[in-house]
């Protein structure tokens, strides 16, 4: 533990149609990388068009965020599907981001689940290991954005590189894992609060449970992730970088931090 640079990452890319989620342009601003929601939980062609262009102007990373079908419960409801369902909708989803990404010049550097999707991935086997067969048979030198659990582990197995992420803005437990955002406390509303807890995570790999407590994440704090329709997150950026910076942190892309460690080397 004790690292002195990470990458922070906000969901983007989530309105569609009439409805506009979260405030991109500014996020921009505040991050290093992305998440862009592929037009199954949220976003569409125009927007992600726009989205990647906007990260792609500006250095930032590019990453596919996909999730289920599922617009009206913004990809948080579980559905039930076969992992060749769970399969081609992460490989559709990436390859739709990818070609937005080909035009404007750019290349997408990790895969990032959405939602419910992406925390069932920590313990369903069957969604562990469509994901990652999706990501390994598209681009094997795609990071997996995730937290300890089945998909990180699927993921090793398949020789591709794992990101860890920190949900910067959620309550966890003594088990070193978020909470429920029905919980108490699971949904973090203190910006002041938000970077001290990521200082925390970073410098001395522990967080502060909703009990009280400090508990081991068990690995490093490679993403520190930033929910893009929460209600204070331009706040929640903005005091986050600054506590960052005061502890002499450096934000940067999610490929650099990885660079060095002890990953699955890049397929050729």
């Amino acid at each position: 533990m004790g690292s002195s640079t990470v990458a922070v990452v906000a969901d983007l890319g989530e309105s569609f149609g009439n409805y506009t989620i979260g405030d991109d342009d500014a996020l921009l601003d505040l991050v290093t990388t992305s998440n862009i929601a592929c037009g199954f939980h949220g976003g569409d062609p125009r927007v992600i068009d726009r989205t990647v262009a906007e990260c792609v102007a500006r250095g930032i990373e590019l990453g596919a965020h996909p999730g289920y079908p599922d617009l009206v419960g913004f990809g948080r409801r579980l559905i039930e599907a076969t992992e060749n369902e769970i399969r081609t909708d992460v490989l559709y989803q990436i390859g739709a981001l990818d070609a937005f990404a080909r035009v404007h010049g750019g290349t997408i550097s990790h895969v990032a689940p959405h939602g419910r999707m992406g925390s069932i991935a920590q313990t369903d086997p069957v969604h562990a290991r469509a994901i990652t067969d999706a990501v390994a048979a598209y681009d094997p030198n795609y990071i997996v954005i995730c937290q300890r659990g089945l998909l990180a582990e699927e993921a090793r197995k398949r020789n591709l590189r794992v990101g860890y992420v920190f949900l910067a803005d959620r309550g966890y437990g003594d088990d070193g894992m978020p909470v429920p955002r029905s919980h108490p406390g699971g949904l973090i509303h203190d910006p002041g609060l938000i970077g001290r807890r990521c200082v925390q995570v970073v410098q001395e790999g522990t967080v502060r449970s909703v009990d009280g407590n400090d508990v081991p994440l068990g690995h490093d704090a490679d993403v520190l992730l930033l929910h893009g329709d929460h209600p204070t997150v331009l706040d929640n950026g903005r005091a986050l970088r600054a506590a960052l910076e005061a502890a002499g942190i450096r934000a940067a892309g999610l490929q650099e931090v990885l660079a060095g460690k002890d990953q699955p080397a890049l397929a050729g």
